[in-house]
């Protein structure tokens, strides 16, 4: 370990040093990783005394009892002579376990420690990011529903489009945190053990421990994958998993960082509206140099992280690719960076998320000019319909209207005034059969449809039953400490 001057000497990974939090930071640490390696030898050497194979309990209690017992020193200046991690870590296991020495690793090979390793550490870290999305979502739908009448003009090609509501905007950024949700679920849930399957894959040297016992070999493979938490093991492998498990886990992770950017992105463009705007603390400074500045910092940080997350998928397709045959070893330092950043890149978007989405700010009056700035163009058709019912031409009216919506429209766009199109219906003998419907033809809920409706079936039947199996785990309200 350095000490704290040299740390500051050194690069350090801000995915760690800066954001990440602490128990994932924990999963992918040398800690956890090698402490993981010395509990899959106890499991191995377990079940192979379960077996029949001459283990002594005492061997056994020796290593259970030395299983956090770890001299990194020894262990790097072990691997510095061997250049071997695997076999550094044998030896130093074996260091302080000196009667179980002879046992450790039998009949294994470094991948037995290595991928299994890793696919304890995928599960784990699926298992930290669920509840986590499950509190996003969570805090989302409560300012959905909270939302959900609130009309908000809707945008396509980031144009003024028909009204919707705050509500059910908010779901469509629910719906995609929805499927990442059963997307993540899925890829853990698909993840099986490597076990036990020896150089190769073909489980030759436990066959030749149990003296050409197959049944003894299943056996052992089927003990050492409940121990480790399995369900199921992969039936065949090389002398690795496949490395296509690696694009199903970080494919999932890269479609969650399409979702967070989408939200975030969203959130941006909504704050420079000035409708809503992402949690601002107290003393929070925006700009160095402009102190009345608002930036949505939190949701640009999501944005940036959450491309790097999108990209690290290139990683495990490029090297599921060139695995030749059983195994190549091109694909170990790159799995040791994209799937460690991956996973904290995930954590930092989504605790990021949580926060934001606890802190939404909404400023109704905002939305609600917005809205009378656009709405009486999108009234038009209304207009029309109502002066037909009152015994007008829908011909005729449709060519007043024309006329004067351009005229409103040009005051708008060449005065920088605001929209006086209906002054000037009001204006017009024509229109006198509606004038006093205009206020009701004008009323924003009127523009909305179904959405108030849309959100509280959408919440009820499919976001909250996704819900279920969290809630044990919403906690209370997270705290950015950058």
């Amino acid at each position: 370990m350095c000490n704290s001057v040299d740390a500051l000497s050194r690069y350090r990974s801000p995915l760690v040093s800066r954001y990440a939090g602490a128990e994932m930071a924990f999963v992918f640490s040398e800690r956890n990783k090698f402490g993981t390696w010395r509990r899959l030898w106890l499991f191995l050497a377990q079940a192979e005394k379960s077996l029949g194979l001459p283990i002594t309990d005492e061997q056994i209690q020796e290593m259970e009892a030395n299983l956090d017992n770890i001299d990194f020193k020894m262990a790097a200046e072990e691997e510095k002579r061997l250049r071997h991690d695997v076999m550094a870590h044998v030896h130093t296991f074996a260091h302080c376990c000196p009667k179980a020495a002879a046992i450790i690793h039998l009949g294994a090979t470094s991948c037995y420690v290595g991928d299994n390793t890793d696919l304890i550490v995928l599960r784990d870290g699926l298992n930290l990011l669920l509840p986590q999305l499950a509190r996003v979502i969570s805090r989302l739908a409560e300012f959905a529903e909270k939302y959900a009448d609130l009309p908000t003009l809707g945008f396509t090609h980031y144009q003024p489009a028909q009204l919707t509501t705050v509500g059910k905007r908010c779901c469509l950024w629910i719906q995609d945190l929805c499927m990442d949700l059963q997307n993540l679920e899925r890829a853990r849930d698909n993840l099986r053990f490597r076990g036990v399957k020896g150089t190769t894959g073909t489980q030759a040297s436990f066959l030749q421990l149990f003296e050409g016992d197959h049944s003894k070999v299943e056996e052992l493979d089927r003990l050492v994958t409940e121990k480790a938490g399995f369900k199921r093991s992969y039936m065949v492998t090389g002398q690795t998993y496949s490395r296509k498990v690696d694009i199903e886990v970080l494919s999932v992770l890269a479609s969650l960082g399409a979702s967070v950017h989408k939200i975030c992105t969203d959130i941006r463009l909504l704050a420079n509206l000035k409708e809503i705007e992402e949690p601002f603390e107290k003393d929070q400074i925006g700009s160095s140099a402009m102190p009345y500045k608002r930036n949505p910092m939190r949701s640009e940080r999501c944005c940036s992280l959450a491309r790097h997350l999108m990209t690290l998928i290139m990683d495990p397709l490029q090297t599921a690719s060139v695995q030749w045959f059983e195994r190549t070893l091109d694909d170990s330092a790159n799995r040791r960076v994209c799937l460690a950043e991956a996973f904290l890149t995930a954590d930092i978007i989504l605790s990021t998320l949580q926060n934001i989405s606890e802190g939404l700010v909404v400023y109704p009056k905002v939305i609600d000019r917005r809205i009378r700035q656009e709405l009486p163009f999108m009234a038009t058709e209304n207009i029309i319909m109502a002066m037909v019912k009152a015994g007008g031409n829908r011909q005729d009216c449709h060519e007043k209207i024309r006329v004067l919506s351009q005229q409103a429209a040009a005051v708008v766009k060449q005065e920088g005034g605001d929209n006086d199109f209906i002054a000037r219906v009001r204006a017009d003998p024509y229109f006198s059969p509606i004038h006093k419907q205009l206020d009701s033809l004008l009323d924003p809920s009127s523009f909305i449809g179904r959405a108030p409706q849309q959100v509280a079936k959408f919440l009820k039947e499919e976001v909250r039953p996704a819900l279920i199996p969290y809630q044990s785990k919403m906690g209370g309200k997270i705290e950015l400490t950058l």
